[in-house]
């Protein structure tokens, strides 16, 4: 851990938390984990309070989602007519939606700590697509209580081996990542082969 992290989390404390927790939901790249690990670290040692440090990590997470959701809702208007003009980018964006309809609920939900590193990303994306925002919001928040409780409460219960817990988690959730993308990589191509050979029945029947 970077003597740089651990200074910033002694000089300004919670505040610190809420601004790069805030800015890991916007896809900047400030590594928000290994922050709430070192605040929870502090929180055990009684420098910081633990209840502080949660709800600051909470608060910034879910306003940097909701920040990420409306910026790209208000661009999307602007982007509709770019999609609609082509008929595939007219398709993807339908599929995008109905998608999103049927599972961005629990997609939201996962992405915000399961898979991690994809959850600004599902934020433009549900704002560009305009997912229902109560539903986003809610969702949203229940995966954030997840991410700050595993961290802080990590951070806070292994004061001691925050370096070694650091590393682990990053390694483990890019682990996840990676094979969470590999199998909707392999969900789509099967759904494509599919719809590619009922199209060709369909041609051939017609014939």
């Amino acid at each position: 851990m970077s003597e740089t992290l651990l200074s910033l989390v002694v000089d300004y404390g919670v505040t610190i938390v809420f601004c790069v927790t805030f800015l890991s939901c916007l896809a900047v790249p400030v590594p928000s984990s290994l922050l709430m690990l070192a605040a929870g670290g502090f929180a055990a040692t009684g420098d910081l309070s633990l209840f502080a440090v949660t709800a600051g990590a909470f608060c910034g997470a879910v306003l940097g989602d909701n920040t990420g959701y409306w910026i790209a809702r208000r661009l999307g208007a602007r982007a509709e007519h770019w999609l609609a003009a082509n008929p595939k980018r007219a398709n993807l964006r339908d599929r995008c939606v109905a998608f999103l309809d049927k599972r961005g609920g629990p997609s939201v939900f996962l992405t915000c700590w399961l898979f991690a590193p994809l959850g600004p990303s599902m934020n433009y994306v549900c704002g560009l697509s305009k997912f229902h925002w109560p539903r986003f919001a809610l969702w949203g928040m229940a995966g954030e209580v997840v991410w700050v409780s595993i961290y802080v409460g990590l951070g806070y219960t292994f004061a001691d081996s925050i370096a070694v817990l650091a590393s682990v988690l990053a390694n483990a959730s890019g682990f996840v990542t990676a094979f969470g993308a590999v199998v909707v990589l392999g969900f789509w191509l099967h759904s494509a082969v599919k719809k590619r050979a009922a199209e060709k029945a369909s041609m051939a029947r017609q014939t």
